[in-house]
């Protein structure tokens, strides 16, 4: 379905022919100033160079043929040779009946549709997840969500932080406490235990623990060292215990994203890349891609207009192990061969910008990727408390993202539970719905590059721009709804009406704007023009509310029209919700 600028800008070509003028100065845009118009085109100003003629003369010729618009109520030409544009409000409700016939209101459909692996989460499998990890993993789900709305195929991929030095760390400090473990002895020839040699709970003390000893005892850490040696060698003791590690691990981070409402179609990690490297490093020798420098194997990815210096990608350490890079570029070739990805997009950190340019050129220069793979980075900022200083607990330390969730859940359930009328159960999970509005939103609201601070008691308000507000605008559209319905009427058979007031077409003007905000949140990989769009639409509906009276209108005619306009104000902002991974309850 057309956007209204385009529809417009339609209308404005030919206008500028007819006038006299080429249709390229015809282009509409929404007005940057909603107090004067709704639509405006600056084209005039453009064209004066061009035909030698003051801009407000252009403006003032096409405006002239503008006047027989059916699309279009008012026109007017303002100095310099600005086009100011006020809609006609049978289209708009036109436009919006249209809209409500379409099952995503407008979007249209890819020209092609992509398969889009989307790279979010990042878990490290020794350690639990922590706040840290929550940005990577809202704004990674959005941005899939957004994607398979928009109609291309979304595949995300946790990709777990699990065949690295973390293992050899918890693998030595296993051996340190429980040597007499079947896994530690070489000549042990038997099945191993099923049943894990440590819980979550244990593994969550084990891998810190191990971590800072290393750093204190050398032969500690040559021991963790030569137990990752083994470990991506084949041992076979090692391999048992890295399994064990991986199903514990895993079955609580699905429980911890589950709370997030994230969903992984894929749980791949670094192991799964590892089969992909030795072919890989052989290729780079044999082809002349990588060389050695200072006894390690590098590809070089500096370009002559680089204004910053760019070293080289490291494939092998001058010891031959492998590091992240290596990793990075043989998963990229293992996506390539079971998935054929037309685009694969990054979450991670924005320190890590250097690591995937890094990575990018040499996929590309050594050809391991289809040439036409685009490869995209979203570098997100920090997520900081009151301080300004990356998120703590109370007393200083790393927040578990399990114990924030916790927390919020009971901020919020303390909010809703001063309903009365609710019983306990529908509040406990009327306020997990709210609270994970409330830590989303607080997080997508923001442009994901840029840092910014946490703070749970604006987070979960009721007023201002917050997840709760909007989720609270839903909930009374359902209102609304609910009553007419059971006043024996069908919501579904009524149609929009001409606005007869300026609240009512504020309302329908930021409805129409659906489809170009969605394909733009898409295009810019930005769900923070979401959260801005659903912020506006729900400011519009609250608005209209509070100017009219819906159910006590006495026009049957004009009641039908106000419920279809809700209708599709519900169906916008709930599309919006679940494109940001939340849902809104059926009351607060």
């Amino acid at each position: 379905m057309k956007k209204i600028a385009d529809i417009l800008t339609f209308e404005l070509e030919a206008a500028f022919e007819k006038a006299g003028y080429d249709k390229q100065y015809a282009k509409v845009t929404l007005s940057n100033r909603p107090d004067l118009c709704e639509y405006q085109c600056n084209g005039a100003m453009a064209a004066a160079k061009a035909y030698k003629k003051a801009p407000i003369m252009i403006a003032n010729d096409v405006v002239e043929v503008l006047k027989e618009s059916a699309c279009i109520e008012q026109v007017e030409a303002v100095n310099p040779g600005f086009i100011n544009i006020i809609l006609d409000g049978e289209f708009v409700a036109s436009y919006l009946g249209k809209m409500s016939e379409q099952e995503k209101l407008g979007v249209e459909e890819p020209t092609k549709q992509k398969t889009i692996i989307v790279d979010y989460g990042g878990a490290n499998v020794a350690k639990p997840l922590h706040v840290g990890h929550l940005r990577s993993a809202v704004i990674g789900e959005s941005v899939k969500r957004i994607g398979k709305y928009v109609g291309h195929k979304m595949i995300g991929d946790v990709h777990l932080g699990d065949w690295g030095y973390q293992m050899g760390l918890v693998i030595t400090e296993l051996k340190k406490r429980k040597p007499e473990l079947p896994y530690f002895d070489d000549q042990f020839e038997g099945e191993y235990p099923e049943e894990s040699p440590f819980t979550i709970t244990e593994l969550e003390e084990i891998y810190p623990t191990a971590s800072a000893y290393a750093k204190e005892h050398e032969d500690y850490k040559e021991e963790a060292l030569q137990a990752t040696f083994l470990l991506q060698n084949g041992h076979r003791g090692y391999t048992a215990i890295w399994k064990h590690i991986m199903n514990v691990s895993v079955a609580d981070l699905k429980k911890n994203y589950g709370a997030l409402n994230v969903e992984f179609d894929l749980w791949k990690g670094e192991a799964d890349a590892q089969p992909y490297i030795p072919e890989m490093v052989e290729y780079m020798k044999k082809e002349g891609y990588a060389h050695i420098d200072q006894g390690a194997l590098v590809v070089d990815v500096k370009e002559e207009n680089d204004t910053k210096e760019i070293p080289p990608c490291m494939i092998l350490k001058s010891d031959g192990a492998a590091l992240y890079d290596t990793t990075d570029l043989a998963t990229l070739i293992e996506r390539e061969k079971l998935y054929h990805p037309d685009e694969v997009i990054y979450l991670a950190d924005k320190r890590q910008e250097l690591h995937f340019v890094q990575v990018f050129r040499c996929a590309k220069k050594t050809k391991i990727i289809n040439e036409n793979m685009e490869l995209k980075f979203i570098g997100f900022g920090t997520m900081n408390g009151k301080d300004g200083k990356p998120y703590k607990t109370r007393d200083g330390g790393v927040m578990r993202l399990e114990s924030l969730i916790n927390d919020i859940n009971e901020e919020m359930y303390k909010k809703i539970a001063e309903n009365r009328t609710m019983s306990e159960e529908e509040a406990r999970k009327t306020a997990q719905m709210v609270a994970l509005s409330a830590m989303k939103y607080g997080d997508l609201s923001n442009q994901a590059a840029k840092d910014y601070v946490f703070d749970v008691e604006r987070f979960i308000s009721f007023e201002g721009n917050t997840g709760p507000y909007n989720l609270y605008t839903i909930v009374r559209i359902k209102s609304i709804l609910a009553k007419y319905a059971e006043s024996g009427k069908d919501a579904a058979k009524c149609k929009m009406k001409k606005p007869q007031t300026q609240s009512e077409k504020a309302l329908m003007l930021e409805v129409t704007k659906f489809n170009n905000v969605i394909e733009t949140a898409f295009e810019e990989l930005a769900p923070h023009k979401i959260c801005a769009y659903i912020y506006d639409l729900s400011n519009a509906f609250n608005r209209f509310y509070h100017e009219t009276k819906i159910l006590s209108e006495e026009n049957e005619d004009r009641k039908a029209g106000f419920i279809a306009l809700l209708l599709i104000t519900k169906r916008a902002l709930e599309a919006c919700i679940d494109m940001l991974g939340f849902e809104a309850p059926e009351r607060m």
